[in-house]
């Protein structure tokens, strides 16, 4: 009798795992198909690959909408680059590009689950949450920022697009790419987005981003395309920035380490930091 019931209980049990598998993989096969390794198309106009809209070259031949007061910004961050600086460029300094700088990432990944979709872009990575919660009361300043989408369905049964939604505060200062290309200083900007592959190519994913933020006089839209790489078992960059990064901020000024460890300006006559907590050698 007793064999009866625990035959019993394992059938009973393995039906129920066999139905919440079919279940599972019902919800499984709704999402579309983004894994494997996604290279930017990205052209390298002017010897710059990091842009927000791939199409143009970087810095001014972006054509950013920017205000006149950030107009001034991007002129004088590119003056402080040609005196030996680094502008409003703080990547330089190794510190994360954050939003919208992180998707023009080279390489990229994606893992979709049913409450979280993740992209893993180089060393940066972003969540965006699906599992239908609202904005929180209070966002932790970030340099991805705060992500909520929704999958779309235009009929078919399966989702063909994610739609994302991306607020701050940031942390800052941000740029668009190495011009210094500038994000406002409030740091309150908003990103939408629309991710989907291709009507025509399924190895071909779009990142239709439009960007609201204070240093733009209108919203500035972009068509960000990536290609699958084919190789099932692609490469996969394990270097970090700061392995040999050598350019040195200290007391808001910039320096420049030299390939023999030592100190040098960055700048024509630039005055060296100050050294007050260092012994001074008798001369």
């Amino acid at each position: 009798m007793w064999c009866r019931s625990l035959a019993g209980a394992l059938a009973l049990a393995a039906a129920l795992m066999s139905a919440t598998d079919a279940v599972r993989a019902a919800d499984e096969a709704k999402y579309p198909n983004w894994k494997g390794q996604w290279d930017a198309i990205n052209p390298r106009y002017g010897g710059q690959m990091i842009k927000f809209d791939p199409t143009k070259a970087w810095g001014k031949a972006q054509q950013a909408p920017l205000t006149p007061e950030y107009e001034k910004v991007l002129d004088d961050s590119m003056a402080d680059q040609a005196a030996g600086g680094i502008g409003n460029y703080p990547t330089a300094l190794c510190l994360p590009g954050g939003m919208p700088r992180m998707m023009a990432s080279t390489r990229q990944e994606y893992i979709i689950t049913p409450e979280t979709t993740y992209l893993i872009l180089g060393s940066e990575m972003r969540r965006i949450f699906t599992d239908g919660r609202d904005w929180p009361e209070r966002i932790e300043p970030s340099y991805e920022g705060y992500s909520i989408g929704r999958w779309i369905d235009d009929g078919g049964g399966v989702y063909n697009a994610l739609e994302v939604e991306t607020r701050g505060p940031f942390k800052g200062p941000r740029a668009y790419d190495a011009s210094g290309l500038p994000l406002a200083f409030d740091n309150l900007s908003i990103f939408r987005e629309r991710f989907h592959l291709d009507r025509n190519d399924p190895n071909l994913l779009h990142d239709e981003i439009t960007v609201i933020d204070h240093a733009l006089s209108r919203p500035w839209s972009a068509d960000k395309t990536f290609k699958r790489n084919p190789d099932p078992r692609p490469k996969w960059d394990r270097t970090a920035c700061t392995e040999h990064n050598s350019q040195l901020m200290i007391a808001g000024e910039h320096y420049f380490l030299s390939a023999d460890g030592l100190l040098m300006p960055a700048k024509k006559n630039q005055a060296p930091p100050d050294l007050r907590y260092f012994k001074q050698s008798q001369k």
